[in-house]
C-alpha cells in the first residue's frame, strides 16, 4: 500500500492534498481493556489506522461554511439520550474528499463530551458513526444496536483523531431491495435505514421505487389509457423485476391509494437523502415501452425482448429512433416533477439477457447517455456488474463517442461480483471505466449468515494501490437490507480504510463493538464465526447456504433455492460459537444486538444441522429402518417447532412485520415468485426463516412428505405421487391470512432450547 499514499491519491477523486488526507482514518480503541467509566477519556492514539493530534490542532472554522441541522436531527433520532453531547462542527471541505476529525469539545459547554468536524453532512454523519463503534465502544447496524450500554456521559478522546474517505463513491442498495426487503416498509423503516446508512459512511442510495407512477404519466402523453397502464405494471413487490425489463404485470393493478402512499413515501426519501448529505440514485430510462407500442406509432422500431424465467418481458425502443428521445424527455420531466431532478442514474441495457433485435448496442448506449445529458448534465450514468452486464461494446462506445453527452457524462460501475470468480481484473474487462468495489450478499433476502470476508480484505486494497486504478468506490448491494449486521460494519468501513484490514483482529474487537462491552465468551463465539462463515472463498458464489427448512421437501435436499449453494463452512465449529454467545455474561442482554444475534445465531445452528439430519432420514428411509425413520423425522418437524417458537420472540423475524400491509405480491414473491411456470427456476429464492411461515407453509410441507414416504416403509404404496407444492404454497399465498406483528416468549429460553435439540445425540 506503500505506493498508493506515495501517489497521494485518494481513489475517485483524483489527485488530493497530501498524505493527511490518507492518513488519518480511525481505527478501533482498545475494547478488550476494563469498560470505561464516564469520566474516562479515549486514548484516540491507540486506534489503528488512525492518526492522533494535539488537542490544540482544532480547526476554526467559520460558522457558514453548511449547516449541521440535518445531521443534528439524525443524531437525536439515532441516539436521543445522548446526541446533545456531541457538538458537531461545519468545516470548509477543500476539495471533494469527506473528512472528519474527533475531538474533545470545542467549544465551552458543560453537557459537550465529544466534537465531530466534518467537511459535509455526510463526513458528520460517518464521523458519529466512527466515534460510537471505536471511541464509545458502541454499535448502530442493520439491525440491532448496543446503545443501552453506553453511560451517561460519553467518553471524551484525550487526543484528536481525523478520519478520510479513500472513496469517492459509497453506493448503497439493490435495484431488487425493495421487492425483497419489503415493498410495503413504513416511513419509519425507511427513516432509520436512511440513517443508518448515513452512520455508515455511504453517500449514494438507489432509490428504485416509486417509478410505477413517472411511467403512468409519460405514457399516457403516448396514447395509453390507465386501464392499459394497471395491465402493464406489476404490484410494488415485483416492481423490482419490472424496472429491471424482466417481468410485466404481475400481481397488479395496484390500488390508487397503494400508488398514491408510494409517491409520498418516495418524495420522503429523496428529501431525507437530500438533507443527511446523501445522493438519491434514482433510475434512468433506457427504452422499456408497454405492449402495443408499434401500433399506436406505425414504424417505432420496437423489440420484442422474449422470455425471463417464465415471464414476459417488456418491449424494448430501440433508442436511435427519435422517439426515444421525446420519451426520455418526459420521463426526465416526469421524474422531476414528483422527486427532483439527480446527480446520478441507474439503468442497464438488456439485463440479464434480452434481445438487441439487430441494434448496435454500442449506439444505443450512446442514445441512451444523450438523452440523459440533455436532461441532466453532468450526470453519471449508474450500470450494475453482473452476468454480462455491462457489455463492453457499451462501455467503449460511450468512452469513444465524441459527442458532447459522452464528454460531460460519466459512467460508474457498481459491481455485484466483485468477490466471486477465481480472477479479479475490472480495469482489463471494463476497459478502465470507473467502477465500485461491491458484494451482493444475501439473494433474496434469503435467511442465512457469512460472506466471503477474506477476498474483501485482499482484493479491495490491491485494487485500490494498482497504479492507474479505475476503482472509484465501493457499493453495499444486498438483495434486502436488514440482514447479516457483521457483514454490512465490515463492508461499510473499507471505504474509510486507507490500509487493509486485519480480519482476526477486527472480529476479535467486533463482539465488544456489537454489544457494548467486552466479554470472553462473546468474543470467543465471534472468533469462532469469523473462522467458518465469515471465512468463505470466492468461487461461484457470494452468500453461504441457506436454509433446508424452506425448501420443496426431497430427502436429496441441498439447498431451499433451486441455485443455492450447499454447505461452505464446518456448520459444528459455528454451533461451538453459538453455544459460547449463549454464555455470555446475561448484562449483555440488556443490548438489542445482542438479543438479536442470539436469535439470529441460533436459528442458522439449527438450519446448520438439518443438513445433518437430512441425510440421516434419507439413510433410514433406504433402509426401510422404521423406527430409526420416525425418530429422526420426529426430531426434524421437532426443530421446525422450536424454529418457529424462536423466531416469534423478535418483531425482527415475524412474518406479520415482514408483510406490513402487502398482499399476494409479498406472500407469493418469498414462496413461488408468482405463477407456476417462473416457479420452476425460481420457487423459494427468498426463501426466509420467519415465525408464521415456518409454521403455516414449511412445516406442513415437511410434514406431509415424511407421511406420505413412510407409507412406503411399512409397506403401504409401492410408490408416490409427486406433490404439487406450488400449488400449497400458491394457496397460502392468496390465502389471505393474518400475522402477528408482536414478539412473543423469551428468546433465550428459546434458544437453549433449539440448541438441546441440536447437540442430542
Amino acid at each position: 500500500m506503500a505506493e498508493s499514499f506515495e501517489r497521494r491519491k485518494v481513489l475517485g477523486y483524483g489527485v488530493a492534498t497530501g498524505a493527511a488526507v490518507l492518513a488519518g482514518v480511525v481505527g478501533a480503541a482498545d475494547l478488550g481493556r476494563p469498560r470505561m467509566t464516564p469520566a474516562e477519556p479515549v486514548d484516540a492514539g491507540t486506534a489503528p489506522g488512525g492518526t492522533a493530534e494535539p488537542m490544540a490542532a482544532r480547526l476554526e472554522p467559520p460558522p457558514e461554511a453548511f449547516d449541521t441541522t440535518p445531521a443534528r436531527q439524525a443524531l437525536r433520532r439515532l441516539l436521543p439520550a445522548h446526541a446533545e453531547q456531541i457538538d458537531l462542527v461545519a468545516v470548509p471541505a477543500r476539495d471533494e474528499v469527506d473528512r472528519y476529525r474527533i475531538t474533545g469539545p470545542s467549544r465551552p459547554a458543560p453537557d459537550v463530551a465529544v466534537a465531530i468536524e466534518g467537511t459535509s453532512t455526510a463526513a458528520l454523519l460517518a464521523g458519529a458513526g466512527w466515534y460510537l463503534k471505536y471511541l464509545a465502544g458502541v454499535t448502530v447496524s442493520l439491525p440491532g444496536d448496543s446503545l443501552g450500554q453506553l453511560p451517561e456521559r460519553l467518553p471524551a478522546p484525550s487526543t484528536a483523531v481525523s478520519g478520510a474517505a479513500v472513496v469517492q463513491h459509497r453506493f448503497a442498495l439493490n435495484d431488487t431491495e425493495n421487492g425483497y426487503a419489503g415493498a410495503y416498509r413504513t416511513w419509519a423503516d425507511w427513516q432509520r435505514l436512511l440513517d443508518v446508512l448515513a452512520l455508515h459512511g455511504c453517500n449514494e442510495v438507489l432509490v428504485p421505487l416509486g417509478q410505477d407512477e413517472v411511467y403512468r404519466r409519460v405514457f399516457a402523453e403516448f396514447g395509453y389509457q390507465p386501464e392499459e397502464l394497471d395491465a402493464w405494471l406489476p404490484a410494488p413487490a415485483y416492481q423490482p423485476w419490472w424496472l429491471l425489463a424482466n417481468l410485466q404485470g404481475v400481481a397488479g393493478p395496484t390500488p390508487p391509494e397503494v400508488r398514491a402512499a408510494g409517491v409520498s413515501l418516495v418524495r420522503d426519501i429523496v428529501a431525507r437523502l437530500r438533507e443527511l448529505g446523501l445522493a438519491p440514485v434514482l433510475p434512468g430510462y433506457a427504452g422499456m415501452v408497454p405492449p402495443g407500442f408499434a401500433r399506436r406509432h406505425p414504424g417505432a422500431p420496437v423489440v420484442p425482448q422474449g422470455d425471463w424465467d417464465g415471464y414476459q418481458r417488456p418491449d424494448w425502443l430501440d433508442t436511435r429512433d427519435p422517439l426515444y428521445a421525446r420519451i426520455a424527455e418526459s420521463f426526465y420531466r416526469h421524474q422531476d416533477e414528483l422527486y427532483g431532478s439527480g446527480t446520478a442514474y441507474k439503468m442497464d441495457l438488456l439485463h440479464e439477457g434480452g434481445t438487441s433485435g439487430g441494434v448496435p448496442i454500442g449506439a444505443a448506449a450512446v442514445a441512451v447517455m444523450t438523452a440523459l445529458q440533455t436532461a441532466r448534465p453532468g450526470a453519471t450514468w449508474v450500470m450494475l456488474g453482473w452476468q454480462d452486464n455491462p457489455r463492453r461494446e457499451v462501455l467503449d462506445a460511450v468512452r469513444a463517442c465524441g459527442l458532447a453527452a459522452c464528454r460531460t457524462g460519466r459512467v460508474l460501475v457498481v459491481d455485484g461480483i466483485s468477490d466471486r470468480g477465481d480472477t479479479f481484473d475490472r480495469e482489463g474487462q471494463w476497459g478502465g471505466t470507473a467502477y465500485a468495489f461491491g458484494t451482493i450478499t444475501n439473494f433474496g433476502g434469503r435467511s442465512l449468515l457469512g460472506a466471503n470476508a477474506p477476498t474483501w480484505a485482499d482484493r479491495y486494497p490491491k485494487a485500490l494501490a494498482r497504479p492507474g486504478s479505475a476503482l472509484a468506490g465501493t457499493a453495499w448491494l444486498p438483495e434486502a437490507s436488514g440482514h447479516d449486521p457483521a457483514a454490512f460494519e465490515l463492508f461499510t468501513e473499507l471505504a474509510w480504510r486507507a490500509d487493509p484490514v486485519d480480519l482476526a483482529d477486527w472480529f476479535d474487537r467486533y463482539a465488544a463493538r456489537r454489544y457494548g462491552r467486552r466479554d470472553d465468551a462473546a468474543a470467543q463465539a465471534w472468533q469462532a464465526f469469523a473462522r467458518t462463515a465469515y471465512a468463505l472463498a470466492p468461487g461461484p458464489f457470494s452468500q453461504a447456504q441457506d436454509s433446508l427448512f424452506c425448501a420443496w421437501p426431497d430427502l436429496s435436499a441441498t439447498a431451499a433455492a433451486p441455485d443455492g449453494p450447499g454447505m461452505r463452512y464446518d456448520g459444528a465449529a459455528f454451533q461451538d460459537g453459538v453455544l459460547a454467545l449463549l454464555r455470555a455474561d446475561p448484562a449483555l442482554r440488556a443490548a438489542d444486538a445482542y438479543r438479536y444475534d442470539v436469535v439470529d445465531f441460533t436459528r442458522q445452528a439449527l438450519a446448520n444441522h438439518a443438513r445433518v439430519l437430512l441425510p440421516r432420514i434419507k439413510a433410514a428411509y433406504v433402509g426401510r429402518d422404521l423406527a430409526g425413520y420416525r425418530e429422526l423425522t420426529g426430531r426434524w418437524l421437532d426443530a421446525m417447532r422450536l424454529l418457529d417458537a424462536l423466531l416469534a420472540t423478535d418483531e425482527r423475524f415475524l412474518l406479520g412485520t415482514w408483510l406490513r400491509s402487502g398482499g399476494y405480491d409479498a406472500r407469493s414473491l418469498i414462496t413461488t415468485w408468482g405463477g407456476r411456470k417462473p416457479a420452476a427456476a425460481l420457487h423459494n429464492y427468498g426463501a426466509r426463516e420467519l415465525a408464521g411461515l415456518v409454521a403455516d407453509v414449511y412445516l406442513p410441507r415437511w410434514r406431509r412428505h415424511f407421511a406420505a414416504y413412510e407409507t412406503v416403509i411399512t409397506g403401504a404404496a409401492t410408490d408416490l405421487a409427486a406433490a404439487d407444492w406450488y400449488a400449497a404454497d400458491d394457496a397460502w399465498a392468496r390465502s389471505g391470512t393474518g400475522y402477528p406483528t408482536t414478539a412473543t416468549g423469551d428468546p433465550f429460553a428459546a434458544a437453549n432450547a433449539v440448541l438441546a435439540l441440536a447437540t442430542a445425540p
